[in-house]
């Protein structure tokens, strides 16, 4: 089951990082883990830095992936994002949380949609 799940989480990160490119964003990191729990994609933007969490399902059978998202989970995000901050000497520019989530609808059309600023460091 874990393998499944790597499997489908690589192929929604593949997705949104193809997405990210052409909506001109700079990739910095993938996969950043630290003791506090992992961000899915670190980027650049207009010299702010985004931390983004993709979300991924095939079907919208158990809601949209951005519910998955919650505050348990943005918490450990935000600490991970003052791992990286701290370790990258990053402190003088803006930085913004975003959740990217990918599904397909019934007649098999992906949806992606980036919720900019999804939520505050907490």
């Amino acid at each position: 089951m874990k393998t499944h799940n790597y499997k489908k989480g690589c192929q929604g990160e593949d997705l949104a990082i193809q997405f990210l490119i052409e909506n001109n964003y700079e990739i910095l990191q993938r996969n950043y883990k630290r003791p506090s729990g992992e961000i899915d994609i670190i980027s650049n933007k207009n010299d702010t830095i985004v931390f983004i969490e993709v979300k991924f399902r095939k079907n919208l059978d158990y809601g949209y992936p951005r519910e998955a998202v919650n505050v348990k989970k943005q918490k450990r995000i935000g600490k991970t994002a003052l791992w990286y901050l701290k370790e990258k000497n990053i402190f003088d520019c803006g930085v913004r949380f975003d959740v990217l989530e990918i599904y397909f609808e019934d007649d098999g059309q992906r949806v992606i949609n980036h919720f900019e600023n999804a939520f505050p460091l907490r």
